[in-house]
């Protein structure tokens, strides 16, 4: 009898567990975002282009190539010269020893911090003035001028386009955030959310765009094709890890701050 109770119970209490395990996973992607933050991507009056992160399956001359190495390789325009590129066996290859250099690449990058500014850069303030009043007044957000806000690198480094787009994949991975090198709120754009300024004060709803503050490591390597024979290998000579940082912009999210000082600014 024991034995059946055991046997009910069990499923039971994984899939309690599981659904446990869920639920903070979701508590955990809530409290990324706090509660001034907005998501504004269907009241933006600039369309912002969809940031189209290149996830490129290996071929299989690719997939081959990648695996004859024990470097790490992730970077998509090196696979992509792999997918694109054919190599065809001939009975002349027997005792042919070539060796072709492919350059000095960005191999990948590993990622060791993602933090988030919510007031990166200020980038509007609507003002209320309710010194001469007796009850509550309401203000929203609306954009007074069309702004770009630009992230980039930290530092100069080679190959430093590169090196974005894998710094960008990665903090898009980890935050499952829209994030871009630029973006832009455009002229008008408004939001239903209303704050209420109280009597006696001067209400300044000041907006800002939150950015990613990326963190990592960059790999570097001189990348060479071996062809002997019918065998085909990559060699990787050189390697070395740099460290880099970088500011991405939240593509399409505002953070909105009342603020009500005693005395006007």
């Amino acid at each position: 009898m024991k034995k059946a109770i055991l046997c009910f119970l069990l499923p039971l209490l994984l899939i309690v567990n599981v659904t446990a395990v869920f639920a903070e996973e979701d508590k955990k992607e809530e409290k990324l975002i706090p509660d001034s933050a907005m998501d504004i991507s269907k009241d933006n009056t600039y369309p912002n282009p969809t940031q189209d992160l290149p996830r490129l399956h290996p071929s299989e001359l690719a997939e081959e190539l990648l695996e004859s190495t024990d470097i790490h390789i992730e970077n998509p325009e090196l696979i992509k010269m792999f997918n694109e590129s054919a190599i065809k066996g001939s009975k002349l290859a027997i005792g042919m020893n070539v060796s072709i250099y492919l350059g000095q690449w960005p191999l990948a990058y590993e990622s060791d911090e993602s933090k988030i500014n919510w007031d990166f850069e200020k980038v509007n303030t609507n003002v209320l003035d309710n010194r001469g009043g007796n009850e509550a007044k309401k203000i929203h957000y609306s954009q007074e001028q069309q702004k770009r806000i630009k992230g980039g690198l930290t530092a100069e480094i080679p190959n430093g386009d590169m090196v974005q787009k894998l710094m960008l994949l990665k903090a898009t991975e980890k935050l499952n955030l829209p994030l871009s090198f630029s973006t832009v709120i455009g002229h008008n754009t408004k939001t239903d959310r209303v704050y209420n300024v109280a009597p006696k004060v001067m209400g300044y709803l000041d907006t800002y765009v939150p950015a990613v503050n990326e963190k990592g490591k960059v790999t570097y390597g001189e990348v060479y094709l071996r062809m002997k024979g019918d065998k085909k290998w990559l060699e990787v000579k050189n390697v070395t890890k740099q460290g880099i940082g970088a500011w991405i912009p939240v593509q399409d999210y505002v953070n909105l701050k009342l603020q009500t000082p005693k005395q006007p600014r």
